[in-house]
């Protein structure tokens, strides 16, 4: 479904059926003085806009939503497994100094921390990192389980979960990323990692999808 911006001929369309639904695309094609093959088109569209619908030997009617309902439904119905990143992860043994450098290497803000069974253990970010940065602390021998967030004051996520939900606990938590996870034998798995650059990726995606 997308949210498109209507012609002329659509908004006739749309009108028609908002005022005589259900009706038949024979008797909206009558009104209009044009063919059924010819709005064959438009009724498509406005269908699978969701701005009507259509049932078998009834005809048209109009779903009652505007643009921005619709906008609104399209937001709902994102889920985290679209827009997901693969996670980038760490060692807990590894030195603070190496976290650091993975974190700039691979240019993320967040490092998820896993143990010898590659179960999420901790949470690291640039804030833990600039915190173990401050004083004569001799970086190369701490490792990284000694400063990050531990479990279970881990948010996390699913690949299910609506992205809206999920951009939600970003901003109440004030974070910048949060592990994608599934359940197993073993405990916790990180298999994803939602930022605030998926969101506005997916942003960008549904301001483009109705262009």
């Amino acid at each position: 479904m997308s949210t498109i911006e209507l012609n002329k001929r659509q908004e006739q369309i749309v009108q028609i059926v908002k005022s005589n639904g259900p009706i038949t695309g024979e008797a909206i094609a009558e009104q209009l003085n044009l063919t059924r093959a010819t709005l064959r088109p438009d009724l498509a569209i406005l269908t699978m806009a969701g701005y009507l619908d259509a049932r078998p030997r009834v005809g048209y009617y109009f779903t009652g939503k505007t643009g921005s309902q619709l906008l609104t439904d399209k937001i709902k119905k994102l889920r985290v497994e679209d827009y997901q990143s693969i996670p980038v992860v760490v060692a807990e043994n590894v030195s603070v100094y190496d976290a650091i450098v993975q974190m700039f290497l691979e240019d993320v803000g967040t490092l998820f921390v896993v143990d010898q069974g590659s179960v999420l253990v901790g949470v690291l970010s640039r804030k833990d990192l600039l915190r173990a940065s401050i004083g004569k602390q001799e970086l190369a021998t701490i490792p990284v389980n000694i400063i990050m967030t531990r479990m279970p004051n881990i948010t996390t996520c699913e690949r299910e979960d609506s992205l809206i939900d999920v951009a939600q606990k970003l901003i109440d938590k004030q974070i910048d990323a949060l592990p994608v996870v599934k359940s197993s034998d073993k405990g916790i798995e990180v298999i994803g990692r939602i930022t605030k650059t998926n969101m506005t990726k997916a942003l960008v995606s549904i301001a483009l999808d109705g262009v």
